[in-house]
């Protein structure tokens, strides 16, 4: 709370009835609880707001403030002597004498009744206030936006890379379309506007947040915006060089094996990963060779035990380098 319940309310010490009103409801609209939900400051603000308007919206209270008697909380404080601390900054006019509880009138002290009779804040003048999100004293519920609600949604890894529609269904029987973006990251969350909880009263709804989660896939592995697969090649197309078909995201394409071709040689689809999509450019797919043996093919077994030719050892760098 502030030093005194005046700089509570932001007004002088001199503010009238109206001043102090129109204080309490600019602050109150502002730090209102209702208005700002989970806002533990803007509570202790709005407890401290309304506190100060209490004591100082009733005549009574405030002159009983104003020459000590009572604290900011409204407790009763222990009688203290005079001195000029407690008057010098009073309201203009007021004179510099002690005021007992029974001396009464603008003359000893005190608040003259002319400012402050009857200014409290009453219940009507709160419904005219806080009609917007309070008006609950009319037995509607208050204002305020509707609360944000989260879904998690499993997305294929092919919609995920070229996007597309999904409906997800939502607790209460109802569906929801959700767009997916081209390109959309595993974990990330799309926020859609509007379709969270009902506001109360006229506020807006709320806004659901959907975390995608990406299923894996048989064939295809993401890196970024590129896409990796391992094509299995046989051992005529490895030596020779051919072209093979290759599935990608968005189709199969026919890809150039070059000869004598090793198991993990790895070739690029230029821009046959992820899409575009605003400044990111499109990502590519890498193509890792494998080569697969027949097993029904005896000949090569054949050709093989035949030969007389020096056998070539794929291992000699590796014995050389220990």
């Amino acid at each position: 709370m502030a030093k005194n319940l005046y700089e509570t309310l932001g007004v002088a010490r001199d503010a009238d009835a109206d001043a102090i009103r129109g204080a309490y409801r600019k602050l109150a609209k502002r730090y209102h609880p209702d208005l700002n939900p989970g806002d533990k400051a803007s509570e202790a603000r709005f407890k401290d707001i309304a506190a100060a308007n209490d004591i100082l919206s009733d005549a009574g209270k405030r002159a009983r403030y104003d020459r000590g008697e009572i604290d900011e909380q409204g407790s009763e404080r222990a009688p203290q002597r005079p001195s000029y601390a407690d008057h010098a900054d009073g309201p203009g006019g007021r004179r510099y004498r002690h005021a007992g509880p029974d001396s009464g009138g603008a003359d000893s002290g005190g608040v003259d009744g002319g400012g402050v009779d009857g200014g409290g804040v009453d219940e009507g003048d709160l419904n005219d206030i806080f009609a917007e999100f309070f008006s609950q004293r009319r037995g509607q519920p208050p204002r305020g936006r509707g609360e944000d609600l989260s879904y998690t949604l499993s997305v294929a890894f092919l919609d995920a890379v070229t996007g597309a529609t999904r409906r997800l269904a939502l607790p209460d029987g109802s569906n929801l379309d959700v767009q997916i973006p081209a390109g959309i990251d595993d974990g990330q969350i799309l926020r859609l506007k509007g379709k969270g909880g009902p506001g109360h009263g006229n506020a807006p709804a709320g806004d659901a947040l959907i975390q995608v989660t990406v299923e894996p896939h048989r064939l295809f592995r993401r890196e970024g915006r590129d896409i990796h697969i391992e094509l299995p090649v046989s051992l005529t197309e490895a030596v020779l060089g051919a072209k093979v078909p290759v599935p990608t995201a968005t189709g199969t394409v026919i890809l150039s094996v070059p000869a004598q071709s090793d198991t993990g040689t790895r070739l690029r689809l230029r821009q046959r990963g992820v899409p575009a999509r605003g400044d990111r450019p499109a990502g590519d797919q890498f193509v890792t060779l494998r080569v697969a043996l027949d097993p029904a093919d005896t000949g090569l077994a054949e050709f093989l035990r035949g030969r007389t030719a020096p056998a070539f050892n794929p291992r000699a760098a590796m014995t050389e380098a220990v």
